[in-house]
Formats: structure tokens, C-alpha cells, sequence
């Protein structure tokens, strides 16, 4: 079936939309900065009529934010920013329940992965909220009759956010974007704690392996890989950091780690996850070192920071699936290779993603960057925009209240203090 705009949806199956409801509101219960800009929004409508392509991860915590855009009055079509990451029961409960039109269903081949992304289009988005800049690509790419629509649009990741540069660098960025990965509310906290403990997660529940004492190979040192290789560590685990950044290599060293390139650590790493978004960063010469039982994972956006053709033409005979999400592939001298959920996002391919607690802050972001966008995009050049620093102070405040935590205020001599310049010891 070839499914555009004019269908009202392609999801699995809308009899799972019970079930979808009722994990969608276990993650609501945790997420109450969200829950509080709802509230906001249903009563004022900053939103009202705006036509809305997202592309992202269609999980409870996605629902709750396509429930804030609509209680905002958005005309909102969802679709999956990765065959793997859709959770078939939350699309059905969306359509069903939420007033949200969603084309995702787990596990799609990739001609429908990239149908369901063009019946986003095709809605004649006036905004574009993104998780890897799929839409974005393709609006500059074939689509660029649908950009006259478009007053800008946000982005939810690292590696998203590294194309819309890339674009903006070479002067073909269409619209302005806020870069919700950017702020610290978001990074610091999802990419670090969402991203270190599901990652985790997702490589057990694929494997049932046992982290402690295992030689585990993190590649990259950003803030994923910061969360995944403290998280390793406090499994037990005998972390080694993979960087070509010389500052991040030494900040991993210093933190503990051991620091080699990946050429040595292929010889001695027995679990290894990539976190870089970038391309073949585990590749050919790398299999051909790893011992017997070498496990590989990648918690990157794109499933191109493993060389899965490689790893084909180094296979001895076809692959195999052994178990869930895991390949076997066996090379040369009795060796064999896993490869988990086909180098995908292997939290959300085998595990639930992030906690719904941490991703309550990102989509904060996402609801007031949006709002910002709409206040100001007539001002705003073709360019990436941060999230201002007034709105991730204010999400980190809702949040602290939230949780039930207190701060200090300066004093009125304090901060005379910090404003001055000529009182010293």
C-alpha cells in the first residue's frame, strides 16, 4: 500500500491502542515539566492551527509530547525516526485517543520507513521537529516545494544537529532550526544519564551477558559516551575509551578510564559500543582483530558507525539470529561476532529508550524551543539556534520543584559582589 498525507494513518494495529494508553500514562506520572507546559497550553493556545512534521522515536515519551502540541492546538502527523524504535501499541493509542496522525510501525522495511517520512512531508509542515534531520534532508533534498510552507523547525539530536551545520555551513539551510540537543538541560542529562543507563539496558536484555569484569570498548567521549562508560564502569565493567579528540581522550583518561585507539582496543575488547555519530568507526580491520565471542553495539542514531558490509564479506557463511536482536557472524580461526539489533539504536531497538523521567526535560525543551521559534522566527536568519539560556534555566527549575529539591538565591550583596569590579581582598 502506498501511503501518503491522505491516509489517515499506517500503524500496526489500533486494537493495541488500550495498552499504548496505559503506558503512556505510567510515563506521564514522571514526567511533570511536561505535564505543567500542557496545562499551559491548552489554555492558551500558543499553538493553534500550525501544522506540525515530527520525526522521531514513537515511544510513550514521544505520545506525551505530541499530547502537549496538540493540547496546544497543533495539526500534528508523527512518523518513525527509526524502523526499530516504534512502540506499535503507543502509535495505535496516539491515532485512537490523541489526535495525532502516525505513520510508524515497528520493524519496517526501509522503502516504508522512508514512505511514512514523505506522508510527513506531504502534510505541508509549517514547522518540522526532527530526530536526526530526516525530514530536514529531504525537504532540501527532492521535497523543496514544501519549503515555501515552512517557518522553522527543532532538532533532538547530536547527529542531527551535525547535518543541519553541515547545511548551514554551506549557506543551504532553508529555515531556522533550534537545536534542542544543544541545550544543557538536554545533553547533560539525556545524552549523559538517558542515554548511559538504556544503552545498558538494551545490550542486556539483547544478550542476558554479564557486564562485570567483561573489557568494555565505548567509542567516543561526548556526552553519551560519558554517561555509557560511567555506567559500564559501575556494572563492573573494564572500560576502555576510544576518542580522536585529544581533549575528550584526556578527560576519559582522567576520569579513570583506559584511553587507546581502536586498532589496540579491538584486540582485547570483548563488548564494544559506538557512540559518535559518525561513520565506520568499528570497521574491517577492526573484526579481523577482535577474539572469538566480540559482542558490538551502537547507541549512535544511524546504523553506519558499524561497517555491517564488512562485516558480510568477512563472513565464512551466511549470519545467522541466535537470539533477539543478536546476529552471529563467524569469521576465520573459529571466530564468530554478535551484532546487536543490525548496528541500530540499540536502546530503543532492544530496550524501551530513554527513562521517562530524563526525557521529560528534552521535550520541555522541544514545547518552549517551539514557542521561542514562533515569538521570534521572523527575525531569525536560515541558521541553528540554541535554545536560549532563560528557557533551559527555567526547565531545570521546574524540575528541580518537581523533585522536591531547594537552591539558594544570592544575597543583595552577593550579588553587588559579582557585579563589580573593584572590591578585592
Amino acid at each position: 500500500m502506498t501511503v501518503t498525507a491522505a491516509s489517515p494513518h499506517d500503524v500496526k494495529d489500533l486494537s493495541l491502542a488500550a495498552e499504548g494508553v496505559r503506558r503512556i500514562e505510567w510515563a506521564e506520572r514522571t514526567m511533570p515539566v511536561l505535564r505543567t507546559i500542557r496545562e499551559r497550553f491548552e489554555q492558551e493556545k500558543p499553538l493553534d492551527g500550525l501544522r506540525i512534521s515530527a520525526c522521531l522515536h514513537v515511544t510513550t515519551e514521544t505520545a506525551n509530547l505530541m499530547r502537549t502540541l496538540v493540547a496546544g492546538g497543533a495539526d500534528v502527523v508523527l512518523c518513525a525516526s527509526n524502523p526499530l524504535s516504534t512502540q506499535d501499541d503507543v502509535a495505535a493509542a496516539l491515532v485512537q485517543n490523541y489526535g495525532t496522525r502516525v505513520y510508524a510501525i515497528n520493524n519496517e522495511d526501509n522503502d516504508t520507513y522512508y514512505n511514512h517520512i514523505l506522508a510527513a512531508v506531504e502534510h505541508k509542515p509549517q514547522i518540522t521537529m526532527d530526530d536526526g534531520a530526516d525530514v530536514v534532508g529531504i525537504l532540501h533534498d527532492t521535497k523543496r516545494e514544501y519549503l515555501e510552507h515552512i517557518i522553522g523547525g527543532t532538532e533532538e539530536t547530536t547527529t542531527g544537529v551535525i547535518r543541519l551545520r553541515a547545511l548551514q555551513g554551506e549557506g543551504k539551510l532553508a529555515f531556522p532550526i533550534v537545536a534542542v540537543n544543544d541545550s544543557q538541560t538536554k545533553h547533560m542529562f539525556d545524552n549523559r544519564y538517558g542515554t548511559g543507563q538504556s544503552t545498558l539496558d538494551g545490550i542486556i536484555r539483547a544478550t542476558d551477558v554479564l557486564i562485570a569484569g567483561k573489557n568494555f570498548v565505548v567509542a567516543g567521549y561526548g556526552w553519551c559516551g560519558r554517561g555509557l562508560a560511567s555506567r559500564a564502569k559501575g556494572h563492573g565493567a573494564n572500560v576502555i575509551v576510544t576518542e580522536v579528540d585529544p581533549v575528550r581522550a584526556l578527560e576519559a583518561a582522567m576520569d579513570g578510564f583506559q584511553v587507546m585507539s581502536m586498532a589496540e582496543a579491538a584486540k582485547v575488547g570483548q563488548i564494544f559500543c559506538t557512540a559518535t555519530g559518525n561513520k565506520h568507526v568499528l570497521r574491517k580491520e577492526h573484526f579481523e582483530a577482535m577474539p572469538d565471542g566480540a559482542i558490538l553495539a551502537n547507541t549512535g542514531h544511524f546504523n553506519v558507525e558499524i561497517e555491517i558490509p564488512a562485516l558480510d564479506e568477512l563472513a565464512t557463511e551466511a549470519s545467522t539470529e541466535v537470539r533477539d536482536n543478536v546476529r552471529e557472524y563467524k569469521l576465520s580461526g573459529d571466530r564468530r561476532i554478535f551484532l546487536l539489533a543490525d548496528g541500530r539504536l540499540i536502546n530503543l531497538a532492544a530496550a524501551e529508550g530513554h527513562p521517562a523521567s530524563v526525557m521529560d526535560m528534552s521535550f520541555a525543551n522541544q514545547a518552549l524551543g517551539l514557542e521561542w521559534l514562533l515569538a521570534n522566527y521572523k527575525e531569525l536568519e536560515n541558521a541553528v539556534y540554541t535554545v536560549p539560556a532563560e528557557i533551559d534555566a527555567e526547565i531545570a527549575k521546574l524540575k528541580l520543584a518537581a523533585e522536591g529539591f531547594t537552591i539558594d538565591e544570592l544575597t543583595e550583596e552577593q550579588a553587588k559582589y559579582l557585579a563589580s569590579w573593584n572590591e578585592g581582598t
